[in-house]
């Protein structure tokens, strides 16, 4: 008997972007793996079309992709950059 497997991608069940990517920083103070908060960018990204996110920020759709692997170093710039094209913006608060 064979068993079907089908392939499962985050970025199809993303129902709050906002919430999903506040989880992942949350994961990211708790475990200090800053590679959450990367695949959950890429996530989004996905989710709402990667080569919208990547017109609007300004990159290259290779670029975005690159940047937003886990195991990539992006700058601050660029994660401004997607967060902001994703209809995002970065805030500071007291913990």
């Amino acid at each position: 008997m064979s068993v079907k497997i089908k392939s499962w991608k985050a970025s199809d069940y993303i129902n709050s972007p906002e919430e999903y990517l506040k989880a992942s920083l949350e994961a990211v103070q708790e475990t200090g793996d800053s590679r959450i908060f990367n695949k959950a960018l890429q996530d989004v990204a996905k989710a709402q079309k990667m080569s919208i996110i990547a017109e609007k920020s300004g990159l290259g759709r290779e670029s975005l992709y690159k940047a937003l692997t886990p195991d990539s170093h992006p700058r601050f710039d660029t994660i401004n950059k997607v967060v902001n094209a994703m209809g995002f913006k970065l805030t500071i608060e007291a913990v």
